[in-house]
């Protein structure tokens, strides 16, 4: 493979994580809720003295650690990789919340708007990610493995995959706070808007890609 392709795989993989990390922050920030595969490492951040995309990278390695306990000896080493994706997620959420430091709404009208912003640029950069044909963050390469392993489709295994997430921020959120934070209705709009807009940003592409969906950065 040309050294130039290479370039272009890891150029798209860096420009999807950076607005994934953005699109998270912008979601965070609405104050309606932060998204389900970043709602555990929120509510720690919140907890503990550690950064909301540091927590998100451990979350990453646990994921990576549970990929390798599943597949065992049949698990690829080249995937071990993920672990820099997971580590440039977290730097980017960090990077993205101090860009947006800014962003206090107060109208519940201007929440909306930062919230339905932030599922674009998310999925804009989950969009980026998978066309970049590397790596994907742990927290989605479990998912397909589950999935693989259990016959079922992918989408269901993540929503139960993204409710037992929600499920345990909320509990981590009432044990410590005695009532919900950092989850609400931005939660589960985030949840059910995201993979639509990917499907809407993947058809747009395609269609001005000649309907060639594999070559859209020639890589």
């Amino acid at each position: 493979m040309p050294n130039t392709t290479i370039i272009k795989k890891y150029l798209v993989l860096f420009a999807g994580l950076f607005l994934m990390g953005l699109g998270i922050s912008l979601i965070t920030k609405s104050c309606l809720g932060t998204s389900p595969i970043s709602s555990v490492p929120y509510v720690l951040c919140l907890v503990f003295p550690v950064t909301f995309g540091a927590f998100a990278f451990f979350l990453g390695v646990l994921f990576l650690l549970l990929e390798i306990m599943i597949l065992g000896s049949n698990f690829p080493k080249i995937q071990l990789l993920q672990i820099f994706v997971g580590l440039l997620l977290g730097i980017f959420i960090d990077l993205g919340m101090q860009i947006l430091v800014f962003v206090q709404p107060s109208l519940y009208t201007s929440r909306i708007l930062i919230l339905l912003s932030g599922c674009v640029v998310l999925a804009l950069g989950v969009y980026l990610e998978v066309s970049s044909k590397t790596f994907i963050y742990p927290g989605d390469a479990i998912v397909k493995i589950i999935a693989d392993k259990t016959g079922r489709k992918f989408g269901n295994i993540k929503i139960a995959f993204d409710t037992s997430l929600c499920c345990t921020a909320g509990i981590i959120s009432y044990s410590v706070f005695g009532s919900l934070k950092g989850l609400g209705e931005g939660t589960i709009i985030s949840a059910l808007l995201v993979g639509y807009i990917i499907t809407i940003i993947s058809t747009v592409f395609v269609y001005f890609n000649g309907g060639k969906c594999t070559g859209l950065f020639r890589v």
